[in-house]
């Protein structure tokens, strides 16, 4: 098992959840992304694997958000959470200061699908689309 794969699989331990596949392999391969992405001219940030744990603890995001994992966000306030209250996790988006699931924005259902619409849609900023059942 390679240093990184040790590091995914102590994440998903600390928080009981195994990653989509996708971001499975984005993590070992491209793992940490910071930057603004043309057309949309948004800011799109994923943290690298060795982060995870702090930023997930340092927000208390498990106690406000049972069953989430963030993996960053836009670079400000929205954190890229995943949510795993269900099969497969649909990433949101989530203020850092929100209190609850009430204010999630759904942005795509699955890590890859993100990353290829993310281009010309940017971040959605409202929830326009239908929620994950």
């Amino acid at each position: 098992m390679s240093s990184n794969d040790a590091r995914i699989s102590q994440v998903e331990c600390r928080f009981g959840v195994r990653f989509p596949e996708d971001y499975r392999h984005f993590l070992p391969t491209d793992g940490i992304m910071a930057r603004f992405v043309p057309p949309a001219d948004d800011y799109l940030m994923i943290n690298a694997v060795a982060e995870l744990i702090e930023v997930n603890e340092a927000g208390d995001f498990q106690e406000r958000f049972p069953g989430s994992v963030v993996i960053d966000g836009d670079g400000s306030r929205e954190m890229l959470t995943y949510d795993f209250r269900q099969e497969p996790p649909y990433l949101l988006l989530l203020d850092v200061s929100a209190q609850d699931w009430s204010s999630a924005i759904h942005q795509a259902p699955l890590f890859s699908a993100l990353l290829e619409q993310f281009p010309e849609t940017g971040w959605k900023w409202d929830d326009s689309e239908p929620s994950p059942s």
